[in-house]
């Protein structure tokens, strides 16, 4: 009853500040403060005020709530880890089953090992210009890899 009235009386005074705005010619602005000054009169009319009073005061509705929170915590969680595999059980074991190689067979192997050479270890007839490019190259080839591109 208390929140009929009090809607009751916000709607009043909104109508009344609509009406001292119009008199002051912003017409646009008076029937924006008229629309929402009517909006708690039309939620007391239909009776969402009286639900909403009842579902706050009601243990059962709050109980209702938190499953449905509880709920939802679950749906993203299950969610955040199923992107975080890679998709369900189903499209994982289809994935393993028709694997194909991300390069080509032919395709030289990335320089994984350390980016300086000693001298032995390098081949003989090669410049140190040479082998410092091939080494900048398969870098690069190793990130392109590491990326799947």
């Amino acid at each position: 009853m208390i929140a009929e009235t009090v809607c009751s009386a916000v709607a009043a005074a909104g109508l009344g500040i609509a009406a001292v705005t119009a008199y002051r010619k912003r017409f646009l602005a008076a029937t924006r403060i008229a629309a929402y000054s009517l909006v708690p009169l039309g939620l007391v009319m239909t009776g969402v005020v009286d639900w909403l009073a009842d579902t706050a005061f009601s243990p059962t509705a709050w109980a209702g709530f938190c499953v449905l929170g509880l709920s939802w915590v679950l749906f993203s969680t299950t969610r955040a880890v199923e992107r975080r595999r890679g998709g369900t059980r189903k499209e994982r074991r289809a994935a393993r089953g028709t694997q194909q190689e991300p390069v080509a067979p032919a395709a030289s192997a990335p320089s994984l090992g350390p980016a300086v050479r000693t001298p032995a270890e390098r081949p003989a007839g090669k410049t140190r210009a040479t082998e410092s490019a091939k080494d900048d190259f398969s870098d690069i080839e190793a990130i392109l890899k590491k990326h799947g591109i």
